[in-house]
């Protein structure tokens, strides 16, 4: 299928590995000339010679730490114009309710909700002058299915997906198409370092730890990073200016619903 995005030129966020990674590369495929950011740059760097090489595309790179507004600033500047922009960021670490005070709550939201909303404004009315745009947000199952120790990730992501909610149909008259896409369980370093932290809690292997994940998953695996970005290619697509502020579960089922 022709997404019919060749030649557009997308910024993705944390695209060094993980889902970011994977969004990166779809896009690529589809023939979009990239900015990537990541905090690390010797990651980042090899990601992007992986995929000048792989696919044939324009990369350039900026290692920051776009939760900050030098970061933003510095990206922005690169990034220029922009026809698409895929929102990602880690999210913050679990605990319970009690360990949490008000700086925590502030850097969940700077990453996980402010960030995303301030590079939308800089960044969108760009694409309605021009008439055309795609904003991904990768959010989390979370948003639909609270997880109880990511309260910080279950707050912050809701938050961005409220403000999604009212902000894409004012702007989607103008061909910009603005949708939240939640992972589920995806064969990451996240996912590695979960899998990890339950197997030392538990006393078990680390093998055993994601076989108990994999059980509570109706597909009966982990989502792989290279699904995960053609998913979000196609919500990047041509085909995709009539879906709306919607939010997109990848997760194998696991979020159990009629609706």
């Amino acid at each position: 299928m022709d997404l019919g995005i060749a030649g557009k030129r997308a910024l993705v966020c944390a695209s060094s590995k993980g889902l970011g990674r994977g969004c990166a590369e779809a896009l690529a495929e589809a023939g979009v000339n990239l900015v990537m950011n990541a905090r690390g740059a010797e990651a980042l760097e090899a990601t992007a010679q992986h995929i000048r090489d792989t696919y044939g595309v324009s990369v350039e790179t900026v290692a920051c730490d776009v939760t900050t507004e030098e970061g933003r600033a510095q990206l922005l500047d690169v990034a220029g114009e922009v026809d698409i922009l895929v929102n990602n960021a880690g999210g913050p670490p679990p605990g319970m309710w009690t360990d949490w005070d008000r700086d925590d709550f502030i850097k969940a939201l700077d990453a996980n909700m402010l960030t995303p909303i301030a590079l939308i404004k800089a960044l969108v009315p760009g694409m309605q002058k021009r008439g055309w745009g795609r904003v991904v947000n990768i959010t989390s199952q979370s948003v639909k299915s609270p997880i109880a120790v990511l309260g910080l990730s279950n707050s912050a992501r809701a938050g961005l997906t409220g403000y999604v909610a009212g902000t894409s149909r004012q702007v989607c008259g103008d061909g910009v198409i603005i949708n939240n896409l939640l992972p589920g369980l995806h064969d990451t370093d996240r996912a590695n370092s979960l899998d990890t932290g339950a197997a030392a809690a538990q006393g078990i292997t680390k093998e055993e730890a994601r076989a108990n994940r994999e059980a509570t998953i109706p597909a009966g695996r982990y989502g792989t990073p290279r699904e995960f970005g053609a998913t979000c290619a196609f919500m990047c697509s041509q085909y995709a200016g009539f879906m709306v502020g919607q939010n997109v579960l990848l997760d194998g089922g696991a979020y159990n619903s009629t609706m």
